[in-house]
């Protein structure tokens, strides 16, 4: 028999829309993947989901990130320092036969693979380029393009994006990262929810810091 908080909980399995491509990706229990997204060897954490049209290829998600429409995570990068920045140096097989991909090229792509910590809004059309690290809580804007890491619960925008302000002073943060609350099972995320939506994050924090369980 289930018991009542079982009762609270829906189905865990990842959602993935019907239009969505993806390859080589490891999605965590509640994600959601929304239409047409595109996503190329990417881990999704827990909760995390990924608005329409948004793409990420070799990246890392934490829990809880909100991927807005239109962004996307690791844009593609060509190799400039060739005689052509074309795909047909890299992705001769799409044009000729006999002839591969570049092994050496992807290899350098992966090699500069972006991570998102946990509880991170990436804005509408935000862009983050390639070996970008981007701490827990951060906010990055709409239309932003990403070129350097960002600390954590910053908000950051503008092109190329820089730190606007802190969500929170530094003593709070420094809580909420040791409250680590995105690895909570979900019984006592579903039990925490009404106090995230009426109490203040100090108020919050000191309720929740004392629970164990």
């Amino acid at each position: 028999m289930n018991s009542p908080e079982n009762l609270v909980l829906k189905d865990s399995e990842p959602r993935i829309h019907s239009t969505a491509e993806l390859k080589g990706c490891k999605l965590g229990r509640y994600a959601s993947i929304g239409e047409r997204v595109v996503l190329r060897e990417v881990i999704v954490g827990d909760f995390s989901y990924f608005e329409r049209h948004a793409e990420a290829i070799y990246a890392t998600i934490g829990k809880f990130c909100s991927i807005a429409a239109n962004s996307r995570i690791n844009a593609l990068e060509h190799p400039i320092e060739r005689l052509t920045q074309h795909k047909v140096s890299y992705r001769p097989n799409e044009y000729f036969r006999w002839l591969g991909v570049d092994t050496a090229f992807r290899e350098r792509r992966r090699a500069k693979a972006v991570s998102i910590g946990h509880d991170v809004w990436v804005g509408h059309g935000a862009v983050i380029l390639p070996g970008v690290r981007v701490g827990n809580g951060a906010v990055i804007g709409a239309n932003a393009v990403v070129t350097r890491d960002v600390p954590a619960y910053t908000i950051v925008a503008g092109v190329p994006a820089k730190p606007l302000r802190p969500r929170f002073p530094p003593e709070i943060a420094a809580r909420i990262e040791r409250l680590a609350w995105w690895d909570w099972p979900a019984e006592k995320l579903a039990r925490a929810i009404p106090d995230m939506q009426a109490m203040t994050i100090e108020a919050f924090l000191d309720r929740w810091e004392d629970k164990s369980s």
